[in-house]
């Protein structure tokens, strides 16, 4: 019997095993990973994942639910239990005290949605300061909209900042959709399980600041063309010529730039400011 899912914590219990089946092949798994999970829940997916690996670290804030994983999974070696807020949690600090578990280089989550920004944050690092050392693979069952944006192409209608923001730090593929049927409680959206490989888009960003301005500004007003959503910043003449140099029609609206694109704009404003 599954406890009742608490609304504060955003929990929906995943039962499919469809989907279950996907996240865990969609990490890759071998004896020598060392697995992060955020929020385990009840422990259906925990539970799939132990066998599989060299560790499995789990943070949880529920207090009820720690104390329902502790009994299901508390003797099994690999496991290593953590009560708290992720977001406010120092891993590294935490696992200094457990010396048979060394940090985590894969994350495998079906995380809360309402702060799944702040998660990819963790995760991923910013444009200013992406995380090191990097995870290896990070696998994360989100909103179906959230997905369609991480893993969004230039000029389509889910392309935004966000998608700049994280491609700019990870490469993102969808791996299927899960429909809100695959938990108990069903939540109000259907989900996706998303696959991102942290790495470092060359060229670099030179000014991470003025990237992070001109994705703002750019993205506000996204019906407008981008030379105009900009003109606070660069004078439009001078913009629709730069936006030539990159291959850009002048008349382009901040979804038609690719990610490069992005970076090669901002790179060329900071070296003109």
């Amino acid at each position: 019997m599954n406890p009742k899912a608490r609304k504060q914590f955003g929990q929906h219990w995943l039962r499919s095993d469809k989907a279950l089946n996907a996240i865990v092949a969609a990490a890759k798994l071998n004896k020598s990973d060392r697995l992060l999970e955020i929020g385990p829940g009840t422990g259906i997916l925990t539970r799939r994942l132990l066998p599989m690996v060299e560790s499995v670290v789990a943070v949880e804030i529920d207090r009820d639910l720690c104390e329902l994983l502790v009994k299901k999974l508390g003797n099994i070696d690999n496991f290593l239990l953590l009560q708290g807020d992720f977001l406010s949690l120092d891993l590294g600090t935490q696992l200094a005290s457990f010396p048979n578990f060394q940090q985590p280089n894969k994350v495998v989550a079906n995380i809360p949605y309402n702060i799944t920004g702040p998660i990819l944050e963790q995760l991923l690092g910013k444009i200013a300061q992406p995380r090191i050392p990097a995870f290896d693979l990070i696998v994360l069952l989100v909103q179906k909209e959230v997905a369609q944006r991480l893993y969004a192409k230039p000029s389509s209608r889910a392309f935004g900042a966000l998608s700049v923001r994280v491609q700019y730090l990870a490469e993102c593929e969808l791996i299927c959709d899960v429909p809100a049927k695959a938990f108990s409680p069903p939540p109000k959206v259907d989900s996706a399980v998303v696959r991102l490989r942290p790495r470092i888009m060359e060229p670099l960003v030179s000014e991470p600041k003025r990237l992070e301005q001109l994705l703002k500004l750019g993205f506000a007003s996204k019906r407008k063309m981008l030379r105009n959503n900009l003109k606070s910043v660069v004078e439009i003449d001078h913009l629709s010529n730069l936006l030539e140099q990159l291959e850009v029609n002048p008349q382009a609206r901040a979804e038609n730039l690719s990610v490069a694109q992005w970076v090669a704009l901002s790179n060329h404003l900071t070296h003109i400011a």
